[in-house]
C-alpha cells in the first residue's frame, strides 16, 4: 500500500471517529478530562523523578514543586471528571479570551502591515467565541459539559480532511514524477 493511500486512510478514518465524537460530545468531554488527568499524573511523577538529575537545590525544589502540582491536578481530574470538565472548558474560555486580547494588541504593532487585518480578525473572533460561549454557559451551564468534545469533533474533523488532501497531493506528486 502506498503511502499517499495510508494518508487517505487515516483521514477518512479520523473524519468518521470525528462525527462520533460530535455525536457524543458530553462523553468526549469527559474522556478529554480523563485522558488529560492521565498525562497530568504521568508527567508530574516523570518531572518528580526528573528532580533528582538536576543540577542545584532551587532547581530540584522547583521540579519536585511542579511535579507534585501536575500530580495533584492529575489526580484530580482522574478523581472527579465532571468537575474537570467544568475546569478544563473554562480554561479554554480563558484562553480564548487572553489570546484574542493579545493577538489584538500586537496587531497594532503589526499596523501598515499585510498581517494587521488578519491578526485583528483573529483576535476579534477569538473574543467572539469566547462571548458566545460564555452567553450560553451563563444561559446553561450543562453546555460546558459539551465544549471539549464539541472542539474535539472539529479539530478531528479539520485534521481527517487535512490528512485527506495530503494524501491526494503526494498521490498527484508521485504520478507526475513517475511520468
Amino acid at each position: 500500500m502506498q503511502d499517499s493511500t495510508k494518508w487517505i486512510l487515516m483521514g477518512a478514518l479520523t473524519v468518521v471517529l470525528g462525527v462520533v465524537v460530535l455525536a457524543n460530545t458530553a462523553v468526549a468531554s469527559v474522556a478529554v478530562a480523563v485522558m488529560a488527568g492521565a498525562m497530568l499524573l504521568i508527567a508530574g511523577g516523570l518531572n518528580i523523578v526528573g528532580g533528582f538529575s538536576v543540577e542545584g537545590l532551587g532547581s530540584k525544589i522547583f521540579a519536585w514543586l511542579m511535579g507534585a502540582v501536575m500530580v495533584l491536578l492529575g489526580w484530580s481530574l482522574l478523581a472527579h471528571p465532571l468537575q474537570g470538565v467544568i475546569s478544563l472548558a473554562m480554561a479554554v474560555l480563558i484562553l480564548l479570551i487572553v489570546g484574542g486580547v493579545v493577538r489584538i494588541f500586537m496587531s497594532f504593532r503589526m499596523s501598515g502591515t499585510a498581517f494587521f487585518w488578519p491578526m485583528l480578525i483573529s483576535g476579534a473572533l477569538s473574543l467572539v467565541l469566547a462571548w458566545v460561549i460564555w452567553t450560553n454557559a451563563s444561559a446553561e451551564p450543562a453546555t460546558l459539559f459539551n465544549l471539549l468534545g464539541l472542539l474535539l469533533g472539529i479539530e478531528m474533523l479539520f485534521d481527517g480532511v487535512g490528512l485527506i488532501f495530503m494524501g491526494l497531493f503526494a498521490k498527484r506528486a508521485v504520478n507526475k514524477l513517475t511520468a
